[in-house]
């Protein structure tokens, strides 16, 4: 895989395609995390001379303009990190972005409007999304791809552009996958991954591969409580998905076998509606009233579950405890946070919800070994997927 140090971009546009799928509130970004993070890739090659021109997606537009998707208010903030104007095109690759890339000059940024405003960008078909590609590819003279978060995507300017100009990999993608090759390759051990967030279905692929790999389990958030249910306990009206009932099961029989502990809530937080507002109190597994539904790990799960942190060296944790944005919800995923910390182990953040965990609930980013900003990319390398984007920068 090729990375920019390997051509002269001084004087050449160079399309970057980055991760900037940011969290709105109207207009105001309530998490610039991902922005953050793809300045290390488009700085240097301001600095090298580049004429850069940055793409990325945002939301679910469903292939046409919308107004709510734009990227303006993160070509403003891109803008602001790095000091100077991003302008930012009407379009994706039509008359105003061959305008604004024409414009460019030596160590300056521009931005294209959300490639999801066209439908070639995310479609099943080869020549739809090949024909978008090839009006992207005019506008640029090297290809550089830095949105991990979007790797695991096979769509137009993740997988087809590459294909049709000189490419390279950036600061963000060389990292995440180095990362992630330590993780599956050689952990140093004990292993611990913990696993969270609402549907047990959505971690199907990647549980299945981490019996062969980890040593223990940790389950948390809604997603237990479909474990919970297979281990034969009462949830009360917590989050079940029935269908995954079997599947569960083998794979606790399967640990069993393989020596892989799977660590489960002993008690949760219990409440009678998803609201901060709602009454709520500790109840042990298995005791939960019906009418209540868990909506984050108790005070006996956050001391488990830091016990079977304390030895760790290598930690990989996935999805909240609990519904954290809810502060009667929160104390779970930050308890597991702290002992994460707390257990000196390398520790690696799988993007997603996790990783906006740990910024609104204040944590030095900085002092876990690794955040991730891709939390589907990363579950699928674990899981053992081919990335489509990874494979056009390998090509």
């Amino acid at each position: 895989m090729l990375t920019i140090e390997d051509f002269d971009v001084a004087g050449k546009r160079v399309f970057v395609r980055a991760d900037l799928n940011v969290p709105l509130d109207g207009e105001r970004i309530t998490d610039d995390g991902r922005i953050q993070a793809a300045l290390p890739t488009i700085t240097e090659l301001c600095q090298r001379g580049a004429r850069v021109i940055v793409a990325a997606h945002l939301g679910r537009p469903k292939g046409e303009p919308t107004p709510e998707y734009s990227l303006r208010p993160v070509a403003t903030r891109l803008g602001e990190l790095l000091g100077a104007e991003v302008a930012l095109a009407e379009d994706t690759a039509g008359e105003s972005a061959r305008a604004v890339s024409s414009e460019l000059t030596d160590g300056s940024v521009a931005m294209l409007e959300n490639l999801r405003f066209e439908p070639g960008e995310t479609s099943k078909d080869s020549a739809e999304r090949g024909e978008f590609a090839d009006r992207l590819a005019q506008l640029a003279d090297l290809y550089v791809g830095d949105g991990f978060g979007a790797v695991h995507r096979k769509h137009a300017s993740v997988y087809d552009l590459p294909n049709r100009l000189p490419h390279a990999a950036g600061a963000l993608v060389l990292t995440e996958i180095g990362v992630l090759r330590e993780l599956t390759t050689d952990p140093e051990r004990p292993y611990a991954v913990v696993l969270g967030g609402s549907k047990v279905s959505d971690k199907l692929g990647v549980i299945d591969n981490l019996l062969g790999t980890a040593d223990r389990l940790l389950i948390g958030g809604g997603m237990a409580y479909t474990f919970l249910k297979a281990k034969g306990y009462d949830i009360g009206s917590s989050l079940l998905e029935e269908d995954q009932l079997e599947t569960v099961a083998g794979y606790l029989k399967r640990a069993e076998e393989q020596g892989v502990r799977i660590v489960l809530p002993v008690d949760v937080i219990a409440a009678d509606s998803l609201s901060a507002d709602a009454d709520n109190a500790p109840a042990d597994v298995g005791s939960i009233p019906e009418a209540r539904m868990g909506l984050d790990i108790g005070p006996k799960s956050r001391e488990l579950f830091a016990s079977e942190l304390a030895d760790t060296s290598t930690v990989f944790w996935n999805g909240p405890m609990g519904v954290f944005e809810m502060e009667p919800f929160a104390e779970g995923t930050r308890a597991l946070a702290q002992a994460i910390l707390d257990s000196e182990a390398f520790s690696v953040v799988g993007g997603g919800d996790s990783a906006a965990a740990v910024r609104a609930l204040g944590f030095d980013e900085d002092a876990f070994g690794h955040i991730s900003t891709g939390g589907g990319a990363s579950l699928e390398y674990l899981e053992g997927a081919s990335l489509p984007g990874i494979e056009a920068l390998e090509s």
